[in-house]
């Protein structure tokens, strides 16, 4: 026979307690699991690092906010009046990407890739524009750029270019190679392409397409201070002139 306490109905329980309660155990087991990775420093296996990486909810909402904060911000840089944008003193800019990572809104990251700068610390020599410098003006917290000298262009080219062959980084050391691609428009070495860029010639694009972005090195140790106010402002970010050529010398 079924004994009194048997025929009981269990506690009603709502689903809203259950999953609180499963959300509860869950960060419980992944903070307990955190401090005991932190407290032995051990290496972290590649399971241990999947756990001790996971975001918390909290994060979630900070780099959502922080994305939507960009657009907005870009959308105001959009709409400055054209008079801000300071005059072009020459046809040639190199550009360097200084800043950018979780607090990019998806559209700042486009325009980036656009640019050609994937990753941070990536350079590229773009043909100035009334329409780069609108790019510009809206990625403006996340790069840096001005105007490069013959020296500084000539020793970025000939130490970090490489051509794009079959997906491969290529180094610029055989002329062979660029002799077969940019051939057909009369660039048959590494001095024709110093010289194309120089003068932004009639094949600068093509040029530029065969090279692909320069990785500079990392900056030293306060070389960048990591703000994304304007240069003159004191911060790392806009249009530095002729001065983008002591930052070139440096993470050259």
């Amino acid at each position: 026979m079924m004994t009194e306490e048997e025929g009981l109905p269990l506690p009603y329980v709502s689903e809203i307690v259950l999953k609180k309660r499963k959300i509860r155990d869950e960060l419980a087991i992944t903070r307990r699991t955190q401090l005991e990775l932190g407290k032995y420093g051990a290496k972290k296996s590649k399971k241990q690092s999947d756990v001790s990486d996971i975001k918390r909810p909290e994060q979630f909402i900070k780099e959502f906010r922080d994305r939507e904060l960009d657009l907005i911000r870009m959308k105001q840089r959009a709409k400055r009046p054209k008079s801000m944008i300071p005059k072009l003193r020459s046809n040639l800019l190199f550009v360097i990407r200084l800043q950018g990572k979780n607090d990019m809104h998806p559209k700042t990251r486009k325009i980036l890739y656009n640019l050609g700068m994937r990753k941070l610390f990536s350079g590229v020599f773009v043909k100035a524009t009334e329409g780069v410098m609108e790019m510009l003006q809206k990625v403006e917290p996340y790069v840096t750029y001005g105007y490069p000298n013959l020296k500084n262009m000539k020793e970025l080219i000939y130490k970090k270019g490489y051509a794009r062959i079959d997906k491969k980084a290529v180094p610029l050391t055989d002329n062979n190679i660029i002799e077969q691609t940019l051939g057909k428009h009369g660039i048959i070495c590494i001095e024709d392409i110093v010289h194309e860029i120089a003068n932004v010639g009639p094949h600068f694009k093509e040029v530029i397409h065969f090279m692909g972005p320069l990785m500079l090195s990392k900056p030293e140790d306060g070389l960048i201070k990591g703000k994304k106010q304007p240069y003159k402002e004191g911060g790392d970010a806009g249009n530095r002139g002729d001065e983008i050529n002591d930052l070139i010398s440096k993470m050259n």
